[in-house]
């Protein structure tokens, strides 16, 4: 089995390519779009992990083109911004299933091979555990902070805050979910 695991993020994407070896899986990594296509002429991949956002890229452009080449290959999408919309267009596009990260590893195995008992739905995936208001201004700071390149001036600006109210909030330990 060889994976193809497509995230912007490196050391996530590092930890998964270690988790998925001691799994049995090969696995290659690509840290945007351009790099996955480049893999994508000479790693024949049986699976597929892909990130919605990729830095500047948009993971749901890479699911046709992965399709068109593997078609039985399995695809998921993973996102840390999931919503039903974007989970509708992944599986019109072709993927096969969605998963909106945090994920635990073995419910993101499962899916990855394909365990129908576990594939999990945008509803499915945490019934019981909605994300509070804070974790998620606290999650969205974080990804504004992070596409500015840890800027906090310009991040403050494009949250509409204070730089020193930015500061405080970051300060804070992340709330828990």
């Amino acid at each position: 089995m060889k994976l193809l695991i497509i995230e912007d993020d490196v050391n996530l994407a590092s930890t998964l390519a270690r988790r998925f070896t001691k799994q049995g899986f090969i696995c290659s990594l690509a840290h945007n779009a351009e790099q996955a296509l480049q893999h994508i002429t000479t790693f024949e991949a049986s699976h597929f992990l892909v990130d919605l956002k990729l830095g500047d890229d948009n993971g749901l452009a890479l699911i046709k083109p992965l399709r068109a080449q593997f078609p039985s290959a399995r695809i998921v999408l993973l996102t840390g911004f999931a919503s039903i919309a974007s989970a509708v267009e992944a599986i019109r596009l072709g993927a096969d299933d969605y998963l909106p990260k945090p994920v635990d590893f073995n419910s993101l195995l499962k899916t990855i091979l394909g365990d129908t008992e576990v594939n999990l739905s945008l509803e499915e995936s945490k019934p019981n555990k909605i994300m509070s208001p804070e974790r998620l201004e606290w999650e969205h700071i974080q990804h504004v902070l992070h596409s500015n390149d840890g800027n906090i001036s310009e991040t403050a600006r494009q949250l509409n805050m204070h730089r020193r109210t930015l500061q405080r909030k970051l300060q804070k330990k992340p709330v828990k979910q």
